[in-house]
């Protein structure tokens, strides 16, 4: 099978094309583009047995033989398994709740992970992702998990903790969902809305750390339906928002590309429109960290429009960080934009 081209390849060509840039400018953002190639971004993805975390991977990254659903349910099976995508690496904990030995077990694996370090010295673990069953009434472990195993290892960095409630298609037995649009009812609404709230406080009351908890539908279904997943949208911006921005735009090249995972989520927000604004952000930041180029990234980003609705983005952009003149933002958004078409 012929390699993916990497998405930095294709904004290098965009680049050297571009007549307004002269030769240093273009040597030093080719130079800075080379060093976000090999930008890794680890997350540690744990939950209970049957939480669906497997569902979520397959969601989010669209490999559906990397992570197959219901597998490593087996107490027997300890070892944190390891995904390793373009710039995503995945580490997959085995479900919790099958037996309190197995999961002192799990404990212990996880919690050795989260002291384990890179090559220069530095957590290797920049996210952990708990995934809780919100079809569950019973998520003691999963609070015991993050209470007592995750929080007191995290370090002084407690935002790399994320909580996703999924299944929030079956949330009340498959009650108050509508199939057809993929949607919750009012009722059903209601009913997760308070399980968000219910999470956030139980977490805060016993360790006193806020966290920021969404509900979401990974979709798994039976081997001959379509997986439909519903806030996936949102629950990558939240990763991304958690995620440091030198490394947000890792996520572009690994992204699941089929438009309709995205597609259904709670309208309270554009999410997809954030995330296109957080990629180009992260990859004018990365292309332009360390180059004295001048000028003001927002010359090239203030008018910019993006998608079929023609969103307009330049305001989320006001943070940037970076000297770039106006041509070289206009030629990473273009080049950033084609690329995410399908978004």
């Amino acid at each position: 099978m012929q390699k993916e081209e990497h998405f930095t390849d294709k904004l290098a060509d965009d680049i050297q094309r571009d007549d307004t840039l002269d030769t240093a400018t273009k040597a030093q953002i080719m130079s800075n583009l080379r060093k976000m190639k090999d930008i890794k971004v680890n997350i540690l993805i744990t939950g209970a047995t049957g939480c669906g975390k497997s569902s979520t991977i397959n969601a989010l990254f669209g490999k559906k033989d990397l992570a197959k659903v219901g597998q490593g349910v087996d107490p027997e099976t300890m070892d944190i398994r390891k995904f390793e995508l373009s710039n995503i690496v995945l580490y997959d904990s085995p479900g919790l709740g099958d037996s309190k030995e197995a999961d002192l077990k799990h404990a212990k694996n996880i919690t050795a992970k989260l002291y384990e370090t890179d090559d220069k010295g530095n957590l290797l673990i920049d996210l952990v992702l708990v995934v809780l069953d919100g079809g569950s009434r019973d998520l003691g472990t999963s609070f015991q998990l993050i209470n007592e195993v995750i929080i007191p290892n995290l370090g002084e960095d407690k935002k790399r903790l994320l909580v996703a409630i999924n299944q929030a298609d079956v949330a009340m037995k498959g009650r108050y969902w509508n199939h057809q649009k993929n949607y919750p009812e009012p009722e059903l609404q209601k009913f997760l809305e308070e399980k968000v709230l219910s999470t956030r406080w139980r977490i805060k009351e016993a360790t006193g750390v806020d966290v920021e908890p969404i509900y979401y539908s990974a979709g798994y279904k039976d081997c001959d339906q379509a997986q439909n997943p519903y806030n996936l949208s949102k629950l990558m911006l939240l990763i991304l928002q958690h995620t440091k921005q030198e490394k947000r735009a890792a996520f572009a090249q690994d992204m699941n590309k089929d438009s309709n995972m995205w597609k259904d989520d709670d309208r309270l927000s554009d999410y997809r429109g954030e995330i296109r604004s957080t990629f180009i952000e992260s990859i004018t930041y990365g292309a332009s960290t360390g180059a004295d180029i001048g000028g003001n990234i927002l010359g090239g980003l203030g008018e910019l429009y993006l998608g079929k609705t023609g969103e307009r983005i330049g305001e989320a952009l006001g943070k940037v960080v970076g000297g770039v003149v106006g041509g070289v933002a206009g030629a990473i958004s273009g080049a950033v934009s084609k690329f995410i078409n399908w978004f």
